[in-house]
Parts: C-alpha cells; structure tokens; sequence
C-alpha cells in the first residue's frame, strides 16, 4: 500500500488524480464522533445520491430536496441554500452533484440547473439552465467546469460566469441509472462517460472529438446486465483509464487514443480505488474484489451482505454498499444496511463493522483524518 497522507480536502471527484489521494490517514477503529441533520433524507420518490465535498475547513452536503449544507468540522451547521427554482416544487426532482474550486461550490441538480455558490457565505454567484436533468457530477479545472446532463450530453461552462463554452453529444440510452459520473481531465483532454457505456474524449479547450470507446459486454442471464450504463466512473491512473459498468465489465483504457489494455469479467458498481498495483471495487454480483491493476486478473474476492432482514409482509430489500475507500491501512465500504465495514486488502478479510446509524446513502469521504458520511435519515456523521 501507498504510504498515508493526511490529506485536508476531498474537494471533487478522485477518479482525477489532481484530487485524488491514494491512501488518505485514518484511525484503525475510527468511531463516531458527531452527527448533524443537513436536511431532507430518503423518502420514496426522493433519496440522496451525492457525497459529501470537503475544503477549506468545511464541509459541503446535498439532501434530496436540494438543499445544499455547509457543515464545520466540529458539526457546526453553519449555512444552507435551497436550489429549488421558483417555477418547480420541492420533491419534483431528485438527485445531484458537486464540486469545489477556487472558492466556489458548483452544484448540479435533478431540476436541471448548475448553480454556483460562494462558498464562505452561501450566496448564489449565478446559475445555468441546462437542456436535461443536470444530475451529473461536476469536474471542475482551468476556469471550466465539465459535466453529463441527461446521461447523454457533455457541457464545457465557464466557471466565471456559468456561459456555455461548449456541447458534445453521446448515444442516447434508456437503460440507465441516477446520476451521471464525473468527466476526468488528462493534460488536454476531458473524458465523458454515457449512459449508453460510450466514452468520448474531447480536447478540453474546443470540445473537439479526440477518440470514442465503449465499456461492452454484458453478464449472461442477469437481468441488470441489461443497464448498459457506466457506474464505475473513470479513475485516471498515470495514461490509464479504469472503467467500470453495472452489466459485468471492467476495462482499463489507454486514455491517449481510446484502444483497450485489457477487459475483466466483472462489472463496477461505483469507481475502483487504485493502490499501489492493484484496484478494489465492489462488484455487481455484490462482491468486494481486488484486482490487479497492470493485467485486470483476479487477486481475491469477498462476498458482501445481500440483503436486509426481512420485514413482516415486506419483501427483503437488496443492501447498496458505497465505496470502497483505501485508508488507514484498511479497505473501508459504507453500507445502508447501518454498517461501516473494514477489510484486510491484503486477503479481503473482515477486520471490524462499525455503525452508522441511519446507513449510509451516499460514498463516504474522508478528510483532516475523519471519515464523513451521509445517512438516509438526512444527517452527516463523523468518524474519527
């Protein structure tokens, strides 16, 4: 493993290396050391789906009703914006993403609408409509801001004033699921990822199309297999692009020209974790796995919990697991099940569980030595 680093921000998405930290410090037994609602929780239309953002000594939320949070890292609530526009209602819309650079927060919402905040204080700096649900995670670098909106478009927005710079279209898809994955930048070029399984690389500065690929492949007999969509975002590993779907496939990607290095038989559901020579990633048959990261070959596999108790007269729900997070010496998963469970990396054995109360709804992040995550009952824990 990658020597610890007490990193201070979690301020975007670590599929960039540029804001990525390959073993963040933690606790070997981190425990829970505040709790503070942020707003709306999982209800049965709305859920919430973003994690949480850290910089500059604060912490940044989103609820499914839209309400963005600033939260101290002593628990303090210290300011929220509600980004529901005026025409919608609270509850219409789900979903979201964010990004901090620079002092300002760019929050993506279900409503259809990038906004960005000053972060100090709250106040909206300006706002962009988009042409479809803006539910995907923002990228932001060099005074743009890159985006998928309706699983099948690419914005380049000027981060100064929220101006279009520029569109790129993908291949439409209906067999996809919440919220699209961060775009991530090499030296020139931002790389998109489609609702369809499509990637598509465009120079960072004109939009022009560089090279296009896909994530193909599906599990035989399942019926997910069918959901072509790509939920293990792109994670940037020196001129690799690791990427999974949720259909059985796991591919790494030489990212100056598209072509594929190699194919593992094994979807992602959320971004793998490299380290050292490996990548973790929880797989769609619900497995925690450890891959090699140079040939895509099998190292070991742990099986994760399926399902929740079952409830009288109530079908048993399926567990979502979020993660996983290398640090601390451990492979770390958040659970809605009300666990957060830590693994030996070097066999996947289960070291300890830890509660969270609530469960998790969202990926955890971890900053300043203390792992931060949203529950499904609205609140933002701690563990330290």
């Amino acid at each position: 493993m990658p020597k610890q680093v007490a990193n201070a921000n979690w301020s975007q998405s670590h599929g960039n290396p540029s804001y990525r930290t390959a073993h963040p410090a933690l606790s070997t037994s981190p425990s829970l050391a505040w709790s503070v609602p942020i707003g709306a929780g999982d209800g049965r239309k709305q859920r919430i789906n973003t994690r949480p953002v850290v910089a500059d000594g604060r912490i940044y939320t989103l609820d499914s009703a839209a309400r963005v949070s600033a939260v101290s890292p002593s628990g303090q609530l210290l300011w929220n914006s509600d980004l529901v526009p005026s025409r919608d209602e609270e509850g219409q819309a789900t979903g979201g993403g964010m990004a901090y650079a620079d002092g300002v927060l760019y929050v993506s919402s279900g409503f259809g609408v990038l906004t960005a905040l000053d972060a100090t204080s709250g106040k909206q700096i300006w706002r962009q409509e988009l042409d479809a649900t803006g539910s995907g995670v923002p990228t932001v670098r060099d005074g743009l801001i890159y985006l998928v909106a309706g699983d099948d478009t690419g914005w380049a927005i000027h981060a100064k004033d929220g101006r279009i710079a520029w569109q790129v279209e993908g291949t439409p898809s209906a067999s996809n699921v919440l919220g699209a994955p961060a775009p991530v930048l090499t030296k020139d070029l931002v790389i998109f990822a489609f609702g369809s399984g499509d990637l598509v690389a465009t120079f960072r500065r004109g939009g022009l199309r560089r090279w296009s690929a896909s994530v193909a492949g599906q599990r035989v007999g399942s019926t997910l297999a069918r959901i072509s969509d790509v939920t293990g975002e792109p994670v940037l590993v020196g001129q690799r692009a690791y990427v999974g779907n949720h259909s059985g496939r796991t591919v790494a990607f030489d990212t100056s020209n598209g072509d594929r290095i190699w194919t593992a038989q094994e979807g992602a559901i959320g971004p793998v974790w490299p380290a050292g020579n490996s990548l973790f990633q929880i797989s769609d048959r619900n497995q925690l796995l450890r891959l090699d990261a140079k040939s895509g070959a099998l190292i070991w596999a742990v099986d994760l919990p399926g399902y929740l108790k079952d409830k009288p007269g109530k079908r048993a729900a399926v567990v979502a697991h979020y993660g996983p997070i290398v640090a601390g010496g451990q492979v770390l998963i958040a659970s809605n099940d009300g666990q957060l469970r830590l693994f030996d990396p070097r066999d996947g054995s289960l070291s300890q569980s830890i509660e969270i109360p609530g469960g998790a709804t969202a990926a955890p992040v971890i900053a300043g030595n203390t792992l931060y995550v949203v529950s499904s009952k609205g609140n933002l824990l701690a563990f330290r």
